[in-house]
């Protein structure tokens, strides 16, 4: 009996505990982690892109923290401890300066649109590694190439007022929409294109003077792509 009692009490004091605190620690962790990483890509971007990083105001600055901060909460919340968590934060904070830099300057530029593919690629393709699900990253290859092309055709042959930034966009969204399976892709590229059209609506019903091209369709794309992430199994 003495012998259970001692090997009980090891086991108890070798198992590290465990429960809702634990996971309320690690996604206000994140949290905090992509807030800090979103201030140094804003200052990276003010140096690497001085016509696109500033000047920022303190309310801006605080809009954009907190906005990094609730989206990696939010993305630990949705994936945990996994593999593919980094890749998703960097779509984040990514995300959130593109739709900055979109909305005041209505550009996406490529060199932070293009670098987000390659660095998704290489984070999911370490996940994929890690968790064996090679069919996953060849599924998001796959998803980017097809809601590039989808976008391209619509930028080409409608006058929604779609550019080419919001078409190269497109190729990292359905690569990072597309790793999570097909329902994924569908509803993020289908509910992207719904969100930016009624942004245009509604701006062109406040002010009749702004024509469809002037609307920034890149955060519209991010929200819904971002939304349909975080919310779809």
């Amino acid at each position: 009996m003495s012998h259970l009692v001692t090997a009980g009490s090891i086991s108890l004091l070798s198992v590290p505990p465990t429960g809702p605190s634990t996971g309320i620690l690690f996604i206000a962790g994140i949290g905090l982690v992509g807030a800090c990483l979103g201030q140094l890509a804003e200052l990276l971007i003010g140096r690497a892109l001085p016509h696109l990083g500033g000047p920022l105001t303190v309310r801006l600055r605080i809009t954009t923290a907190a906005a990094t901060f609730g989206l990696c909460a939010l993305l630990a919340w949705r994936f945990g401890p996994t593999p593919e968590l980094p890749a998703y934060i960097l779509l984040a904070i990514a995300g959130v300066q593109l739709a900055r830099i979109d909305l005041l300057h209505h550009l996406l530029p490529n060199r932070m649109v293009l670098p987000l593919l390659g660095a998704g690629l290489a984070l999911l393709g370490v996940a994929a590694g890690v968790s064996g699900e090679a069919g996953s990253l060849l599924r998001g290859a796959v998803g980017a190439l097809i809601l590039f092309v989808l976008y391209l055709f619509l930028a080409l042959t409608s006058r929604n007022g779609l550019g080419m930034g919001d078409v190269k966009l497109a190729a990292p969204l359905g690569l990072y929409l597309g790793y999570l399976g097909w329902s994924h892709l569908f509803y993020g590229g289908a509910l992207g294109f719904v969100a930016g059209g009624l942004a245009s609506a509604v701006i062109m019903l406040r002010n009749r003077g702004n024509k469809p091209k002037e609307v920034a369709y890149g955060p519209s794309m991010l929200a819904a792509g971002l939304a349909v992430i975080l919310l779809l199994p």
